[in-house]
């Protein structure tokens, strides 16, 4: 439905080709086993692995070392299109190729990228972060982990909570504070003290796993230290911003989809002997819907053209993710509204994507964190 500037949305042939793969793959494969793993709450694994021999899992890694080497707008179609079909497997996939891949491939040394990239980009390791702990969420700098040195690196000793990907996952990039200062770190399952603790069972985002890894005097060595002691703060910065642009765009495809499911079944609903979309209010919650969608895109894609790991911009991937995530679900809401009792039950998806679009409000920072932010970064710019 997209109505605008092509070359917002697709600067460059090779990100129309992108996307174009992306939507066949998503109708092809994606669609058909959304319904099944939502309902099962179990990650796809033979599907997701699939998304390596397109080029996916390392989308913004250098084709030196073995990625697309494309950038944030590429992410953004990727996770935008998926959503369109299954938010929880895109999550699933967000979760490995931005909070793991980007991240630990912007602040590895050569050595570290040799050791685990070719099993993260080839699928064969599927990866997640761990930073959200029971007691610490948005306020990341109240982590309690801590990692102690040792002769042959480290010891790290906490719990990290709602980790995505937690139950398959073979490779976690953790923070921790060595000496009360957030540092990086690699952890595998074969980590001397590491376990999964409890499988998280959850609202929506159902066809990617959650879990808590629990970490008790686990041994990390000295050659899983992403960068300085103390570095972990400038990562963790430096990737939420494209976490968040790329979780704004997994809230465009739901509402792309929800609009779409409203807008064929008001044509095709018959009420008080006429089309449904003859009726004002509904056409009320269509043309908000559209323009809330609209809005969205335009602002996602134009917030994606200036992020980058050599580029910062916290301001604009703050107001997409604030935004984007408002307008799904109250595009959800509405598309539930139209259809009434078919609304709330699964045969017209939109029940499902109500519940997936709501944890965009939470996940990747809270929707009162970028309140927070916008409002200090905006402070400093007009008051100086």
């Amino acid at each position: 439905m997209q109505i605008g500037p092509d070359d917002l949305f697709n600067p460059s042939d090779e990100h129309r080709m992108l996307r174009e793969m992306v939507a066949d793959f998503t109708r092809n494969e994606v669609e058909p086993q959304a319904e099944e793993h939502d309902r099962s709450g179990v990650l796809n694994v033979a599907l997701f692995r699939r998304l390596a021999g397109l080029g996916l899992l390392g989308v913004t890694v250098p084709e030196t070392w073995g990625g697309a080497g494309l950038d944030a707008t590429a992410a953004v179609i990727a996770c935008h299109e998926m959503s369109k079909s299954d938010p929880g497997f895109t999550l699933a996939y967000l979760a490995h190729a931005m909070l793991f891949v980007n991240n630990f491939f912007w602040c590895s040394d050569d050595d570290q990228k040799r050791r685990w990239l070719p099993k993260v980009l080839s699928g064969e390791w599927i990866a997640g972060m761990g930073m959200t702990e029971p007691g610490a969420g948005t306020d990341v700098l109240g982590m309690a982990t801590t990692a102690r040195r040792t002769d042959r690196g480290y010891v790290l000793n906490g719990r990290k909570m709602f980790i995505t990907n937690g139950v398959e996952g073979s490779v976690f990039l953790v923070y921790a504070k060595v000496d009360g200062k957030i540092t990086s770190f690699v952890v595998d399952v074969d980590c001397s003290g590491f376990s999964r603790g409890q499988v998280i069972h959850k609202m929506g985002m159902r066809g990617s796993s959650m879990a808590e890894l629990v970490l008790d005097e686990c041994e990390v060595p000295r050659e899983n230290l992403l960068g300085e002691e103390g570095g972990g703060l400038v990562h963790m910065m430096r990737n939420l911003e494209i976490e968040r642009l790329t979780l704004a765009a997994q809230s465009m495809g739901i509402a792309d989809r929800c609009l779409e499911i409203m807008v064929r079944y008001a044509a095709e609903r018959r009420a008080f002997g006429q089309p449904l979309n003859h009726l004002g209010q509904i056409q009320r919650y269509i043309g908000e819907a559209y323009a809330r969608t609209e809005a969205a895109r335009c602002l996602v894609y134009h917030v994606a053209r200036s992020i980058g790991p050599d580029r910062r911009n916290r301001i604009g991937s703050d107001a997409a993710k604030l935004f984007a995530s408002t307008a799904a679900k109250e595009v959800a809401d509405a598309a539930i509204q139209v259809l009434g009792g078919y609304g709330y039950c699964e045969e017209y998806k939109v029940e499902r994507l109500y519940r997936d679009a709501k944890l965009i409000e939470i996940g990747g920072g809270t929707i009162e964190s970028h309140q927070k932010n916008l409002t200090k970064d905006l402070t400093r710019i007009v008051c100086g």
